[in-house]
């Protein structure tokens, strides 16, 4: 057994590397864990049991009254529309945004060195991207309800605008790290921007941008939950007011109607995938 593992040839040519980086990240964390204070052993503390096991038992039962399932659907699909809506607005946000944003499409890069104007224009583009993302869905929505009240529209624009930035930063990346030969070659010969776009990266990229997007309309209905505690409508808000109320059988099956949204986003991703293939 000894002269198997001491084998050169068996032996993992990186085992140092990965060995010093291991190290590396362990000595990063440990100051970052003192840091936050983290402690998972109070967990298992008899007091922190006792309470713990108090809220959890709260849950149990869920409320399943007719009355209350039928508020329940209805807000389910409020929830579904803000987040819904507030994708349309981050698409048309940020699809022209990338597409003006990314340097493959640039036709003043094909000589190998952008022009100083479409170079100022992009990273105009970009940093207004940073700073849409930058601020969370949460502040938006603190803003827009000042702005325009309570209620389902300030969900739809504070999800808008942050996930715009998360859009138009993922999507170009993507664009950016494929095969542009297409693109290029299209550019080369006269075709227009939106002409490489449809037909050079759009085809090889068509699956991953389509995931992604799913995936952020997935996290936009979670998103929502955390929106209504601020008044922005959705499940979110009636989860608030079930928690303030400190009914944890409405509260569980809030959270299993979320639970099951999210698990038909990811059907629908799974099958917007096979479809595209």
């Amino acid at each position: 057994m000894g002269s198997v593992v001491s084998d050169p040839a068996l032996r993992d040519p990186a085992w140092a590397k990965r060995v010093a980086w291991a190290s590396l990240a362990l000595v990063l964390l440990v100051p970052a864990l003192v840091a936050t204070e983290f402690k998972p052993w109070i967990f298992f503390n008899a007091e922190n049991i006792k309470v713990t096991s108090r809220f959890l038992g709260d849950f149990f039962p869920p409320e399943i009254g007719a009355e209350f399932l039928r508020m329940v659907i209805v807000e389910a699909w409020r929830t579904i529309a803000i987040a819904s809506a507030g994708m349309a607005l981050a698409l048309v946000v940020a699809i022209p945004m990338t597409l003006a944003a990314t340097s493959v499409l640039s036709v003043s890069s094909l000589s190998g060195r952008m022009h100083a104007l479409p170079f100022i224009v992009r990273q105009a583009l970009r940093w207004i991207l940073i700073v849409l993302r930058s601020i969370p869905e949460l502040v938006w929505a603190l803003v827009f309800v000042r702005v325009v009240g309570l209620g389902p529209a300030a969900g739809v624009l504070a999800i808008g605008l942050t996930y715009a930035g998360m859009l138009g930063k993922v999507y170009s990346e993507i664009l950016e790290s494929g095969d542009t030969h297409a693109t290029t070659t299209l550019l080369r010969n006269g075709g227009g921007r939106l002409q490489a776009f449809f037909f050079g990266l759009l085809p090889q990229n068509a699956t991953e941008l389509t995931s992604y997007t799913v995936y952020r309309w997935e996290c936009a209905i979670r998103s929502s939950a955390v929106l209504g505690f601020v008044g922005a409508g959705g499940l979110g808000q009636q989860m608030d007011a079930s928690m303030k109320m400190f009914n944890g059988g409405e509260v569980a099956t809030i959270l299993l109607v979320f639970m099951a949204l999210v698990g038909l986003a990811d059907l629908l991703s799974a099958w917007l995938r096979r479809v595209i293939q």
